[in-house]
């Protein structure tokens, strides 16, 4: 997601800034993507987080990361994550999150 530049840390303000906490947040991924480590440009098999993909209506998909292996709800399942938190860096917000569950 592209945002105008600042660079701050991880915050709750931030997240409410471009997501939209009133709406409906649906699932796109059908499992988590795990991040490596770089190491001098290259790719090291160190996993250092897992993410994926969601939707909010008015919005492009986002990506949310996780720094464990989240067990994922099915397939465009409405969700709430734990803890989300945002930040702005450059033109791009990035998202992280805790835990990510199924709204019933």
């Amino acid at each position: 997601m592209k945002t105008r530049f600042r660079k701050s840390g991880y915050s709750d303000a931030t997240v409410i800034k471009y997501i939209d906490p009133e709406n409906p947040i649906y699932l796109l991924s059908t499992e988590s993507e795990k991040q490596f480590k770089y190491v001098d440009g290259k790719r090291t098999d160190e996993v250092t987080g897992y993410r994926s993909w969601y939707t909010q209506e008015g919005l492009p998909p986002f990506m949310v990361k996780f720094e464990k292996d989240v067990k994922l709800p099915k397939y465009l399942s409405l969700v709430k994550f734990e803890n989300l938190q945002g930040i702005e860096i450059r033109y791009d917000v990035y998202f992280k999150a805790d835990d990510v569950t199924e709204v019933k």
